[in-house]
């Protein structure tokens, strides 16, 4: 089973909480982090523009990662939510066991 660790951009705390927790009772994340206040930089319809947002992270298998994507979009104001996702290429002792039995295994589509 691969990891994947996914970050989203937030406007605030409470919009990362909705989400992280929509994610958990869904069963698609095993864990949520929020890291609020960060100061975001980045071009937005043809000019430069900051926010303090809070950022979202959140644990989960590589094959939730569209229904995530999906349930972001969802409970997200923003027109296009920044939904980024890396590979955990390495996690401590039973890490990856853990996420593994706390998440849905991916409906298969016919």
């Amino acid at each position: 089973m691969s990891l994947l660790e996914i970050e989203v951009t937030c406007p605030d705390s409470e919009s990362a909480t909705i989400i992280a927790k929509a994610c958990l009772r869904a069963r698609l994340i095993a864990c949520a982090n929020l890291l609020p206040q960060v100061e975001s930089l980045f071009f937005w319809q043809g000019q430069v523009d900051s926010e303090s947002e809070t950022l979202l992270r959140m644990k989960t298998r590589e094959t939730l990662f569209d229904e995530i994507c999906a349930l972001v979009k969802e409970h997200h104001p923003y027109e296009l939510p920044a939904i980024i996702a890396y590979p955990v290429t390495q996690a401590g002792p039973g890490v990856a066991d853990w996420v593994g039995a706390e998440t849905q295994p991916a409906k298969i589509c016919d």
